[in-house]
C-alpha cells in the first residue's frame, strides 16, 4: 500500500504544472475566501476588472487636478496673452532642429498677420528654446483662499511677456485652455458629486418612507414620482433653468443648477431604495430586530440599509455622469452656469461661434474632458455593480 500511495505522488508530481510549495499557497489563497468578508470579497473582486481600476485612477487624477487646481494649472484661468489669441496647442519637444536630445521643450512662437486673410499664423523660431520645468514660480494664487503661493506644477522658464505654454491652445482672448479646463474641472465635478449626494438624501428618506410604511404614505409619494416622471426630462430641466435669474452670483446660481439637478435626478433611486425596502421589511433578520425591540430607525439604519449599500454606490457612480453632461448641456445653450463662471460646459460656449470653430478646432477640447469623465465613471460604475455580488459567476 505504501509502495503504491508513493508512486502516485511521484506521478502527480511528475505532471503538476506546479510545485508543492505552490499548491499550498494555492490551498490557503482559496481558504481566505471562506473567511473572508463581504466588503474583501467585493474589492477583489473589482480588481479583477481592468477596466474598472484604470477609470478609478483616472476618476482620482481628475478630482486631485480639480482639488489643486491652482498648483497644476501654468496660469491663472483669466490671464490673457493678447499677442498670441487662438493660439495653437504648443509643440512640445524633446529633440532640437540638430538632433540633439534635450529636456522637454517649446520654441518661441512667432505670430504673423497674413496680409490676404488677415488671419494670424504662429511659427516657431527655432533658434530659441524654452525649456519646460517642474514646480516653477509663475502667477501668484490663493490655495483654497487659506495661502498663497506662486508655485506651479510645470511652466517655461521664460518671462509670461515674452512666450506661453499652452497645452490645449488659447482661446480668442488668448486665455490658456488647459488652466481653464483645470479651473472648470472644479465645478464640472463637484456639482456631479453634490447633487448626487441631494438625491441620495432625497431618495433613501423618501423611497425608504413609501416601502417601510406602505400604505397612504406609499400612495402619495408615489404619485408624486409618477407626476415628476411624466414630465419630459430636458424639457422640465430647460424650463427650471430658465427660471433662474440672469443676475444670480456664481456662488448661488451654482447651488441653484444642483439643487435643480438633484430635484429631476432622485426620483429613479427613490423607486429602488422603495422596492428594496418592500422585500426586505418581511426577512427573517428585520423581524428578529422588531422582536428584539430594536426601534424603527435603528432597523432602517442598522440592518436594512447595509444589505443593499453596494448597490447604492454603484447606482450613484453610475448617475454621476449624468449630472455632469446635464449641466454641461445647460451651460452650454446659456441656461446653466454662465461667466464669470468657468466650468466645462462654459467653456464649451466658445464652440457655438462658427468662426472661431473653423479657425481654431481646438478650443472644442474641453470637450474632451468631459468624454473621459463620463467613460471612466461609466467604467467604475460597472466594475462597482459586477463587484457588488461576490458571489455570482
Amino acid at each position: 500500500m505504501q509502495r503504491v500511495e508513493k508512486s502516485w505522488i511521484d506521478r502527480a508530481d511528475e505532471e503538476a504544472p506546479f510545485s508543492q510549495q505552490e499548491f499550498v499557497e494555492e490551498v490557503k489563497g482559496d481558504e481566505k475566501v471562506y473567511v473572508a468578508s463581504y466588503w474583501q470579497l467585493m474589492w477583489w473582486r473589482f480588481l479583477k476588472h481592468r477596466m474598472a481600476v484604470i477609470s478609478a485612477v483616472v476618476v482620482v487624477i481628475f478630482y486631485l487636478i480639480a482639488l489643486f487646481a491652482e498648483a497644476v494649472a501654468p496660469y491663472i484661468p483669466d490671464t490673457s496673452f493678447v499677442q498670441y489669441k487662438l493660439a495653437p496647442p504648443s509643440k512640445i519637444r524633446i529633440v532640437d532642429a540638430e538632433g540633439k536630445w534635450q529636456r522637454p521643450f517649446t520654441y518661441k512662437i512667432v505670430r504673423e498677420r497674413d496680409p490676404q486673410t488677415l488671419r494670424s499664423n504662429y511659427t516657431e523660431d527655432k533658434k530659441i528654446i524654452y525649456p519646460i520645468r517642474l514646480f516653477v514660480h509663475g502667477p501668484e494664487y490663493e490655495m483654497w483662499g487659506f495661502w498663497k503661493s506662486d508655485i506651479h506644477l510645470f511652466g517655461l522658464d521664460a518671462p509670461r511677456e515674452e512666450q506661453g505654454l499652452f497645452l490645449l491652445g488659447a482661446d480668442r482672448l488668448g486665455q490658456d485652455l488647459f488652466s481653464r479646463v483645470c479651473y472648470g474641472a472644479r465645478i464640472s465635478l463637484t456639482i456631479g458629486l453634490v447633487s448626487v449626494v441631494i438625491s441620495l438624501v432625497v431618495g433613501i428618506v423618501l423611497g425608504g418612507i413609501s416601502g417601510f410604511y406602505g400604505g397612504t404614505i406609499d400612495n402619495a409619494i408615489q404619485r408624486l414620482i409618477e407626476f415628476i416622471r411624466a414630465i419630459p426630462e430636458i424639457p422640465l430641466i430647460m424650463a427650471l433653468a430658465a427660471a433662474l435669474p440672469a443676475d444670480l452670483p456664481v456662488i448661488q446660481l451654482y447651488f441653484g443648477v444642483t439643487v435643480l439637478l438633484a430635484f429631476v435626478g432622485w426620483t429613479g433611486l427613490a423607486r429602488v431604495v422603495r422596492g428594496r425596502f418592500l422585500s426586505l421589511r418581511e426577512e427573517d433578520f428585520v423581524m428578529a430586530a422588531r422582536f428584539a425591540g430594536s426601534g424603527e430607525m435603528r432597523i432602517i439604519i442598522r440592518h436594512m440599509m447595509p444589505s443593499f449599500l453596494s448597490h447604492i454606490i454603484a447606482s450613484l457612480t453610475l448617475s454621476i455622469p449624468g449630472i455632469i453632461l446635464a449641466e454641461t448641456g445647460l451651460s452650454f445653450i446659456g441656461l446653466g452656469l454662465r461667466a464669470p463662471a468657468i466650468s466645462w460646459g462654459v467653456l464649451l460656449q466658445e464652440a457655438q461661434n462658427l468662426r472661431s470653430v473653423a479657425l481654431a478646432p481646438w478650443v472644442l477640447l474641453p470637450a474632451l474632458a468631459v468624454i473621459i469623465t463620463v467613460l471612466a465613471f461609466n467604467f467604475l460604475g460597472d466594475g462597482i455593480r459586477d463587484a457588488a455580488d461576490p458571489y455570482a459567476k
